[in-house]
């Protein structure tokens, strides 16, 4: 592959991970439409919090809440940081492990469909990859 073709493909890989992380985020504060709205998940913190709390319910009752904040912050930090793209290759690597739990969460809960059908698996090992592409530091 040609030189340009992987700064294009990597260019894409960047912005797709992070469209979907800003996406899934602004789902959850609303601003994608309410609760309900033709294509939204969750439409407000309150629903997403349930959906949270399914995924987490190994953790204890009190860790839960705080578990979905930090998912969130590391949503929006991550990004952006993948937008950005300074130290992208730890971005990126921070990006495959989040999203790796994410579908190991989502397999625990739900079973494999769930993260197979979402793509949640694909999208790590696309994250790893972006990691492992020279020149990423």
């Amino acid at each position: 592959m040609g030189n340009r073709a992987l700064t294009a493909s990597t260019w894409f890989l960047r912005i797709a991970l992070s469209a979907a992380f800003l996406s899934a985020v602004a789902d959850r504060l609303g601003i994608w439409g309410g609760p309900g709205a033709d294509g939204i998940a969750w439409g407000d913190w309150y629903y997403f919090s349930l959906y949270a709390a399914e995924l987490t319910g190994i953790l204890p009752l009190f860790l839960q809440e705080p578990a979905a904040w930090v998912a969130t912050v590391a949503e929006i930090v991550l990004g952006i940081g993948l937008l950005i793209g300074w130290k992208l290759r730890y971005f990126a690597l921070a990006s495959g492990i989040l999203l790796l739990i994410f579908a190991l969460s989502m397999t625990i809960a739900f079973g494999i469909k769930s993260p197979l059908d979402y793509s949640v698996f694909t999208a790590s090992a696309g994250a790893f990859l972006l990691a492992a592409i020279p020149d990423n530091s």
